[in-house]
């Protein structure tokens, strides 16, 4: 059966949690991932989908249209994107990628654009460049 996507549900919530912790590396409550959902259904530019086989997710997408004030134009940000360790090498990444591609020439932007962490070097980093992904900077971050 081929991929599909669709929006996240409150039901995904186990589903989701699991994907982040390989994301992230850290446990991420019930109420934390609930709290995420919460804050997608109250934004106007937020998305969260999960890609399926067969009704079981092996990925999470988080989309997310930025407004650039420099050029005065759009870009959508991929802010979220992560495959079960046991799916990957399948195409599910790719299939992300595309759907997020899409997502953002549908809705007028000029482009996409992500963060990817330290200690991806390995094998994130060659795989957004193997799509067409350019470094072009760092990223700064003061927290509070």
């Amino acid at each position: 059966m081929p991929l599909t996507i669709r929006q996240a549900l409150r039901e995904d919530i186990p589903h989701l949690r699991h994907l982040m912790k390989e994301l992230s590396g850290r446990e991420i409550s019930q109420k934390e991932m609930n709290n995420r959902l919460e804050f997608i259904e109250a934004s106007p530019f937020d998305s969260l989908y999960v890609c399926e086989e067969n009704g079981t997710i092996l990925g999470l997408l988080g989309f997310r249209i930025r407004e650039n004030l420099e050029e005065a134009s759009k870009y959508g940000e991929i802010s979220v994107i992560v495959v079960d360790s046991s799916a990957r090498r399948r195409g599910v990444g790719r299939f992300l990628m595309n759907y997020a591609e899409k997502l953002a020439f549908e809705q007028g932007c000029i482009g996409t654009w992500l963060v990817s962490g330290f200690g991806r070097e390995e094998q994130a980093h060659p795989f957004y460049k193997q799509l067409g992904y350019e470094i072009t900077g760092f990223r700064f971050v003061k927290r509070f």
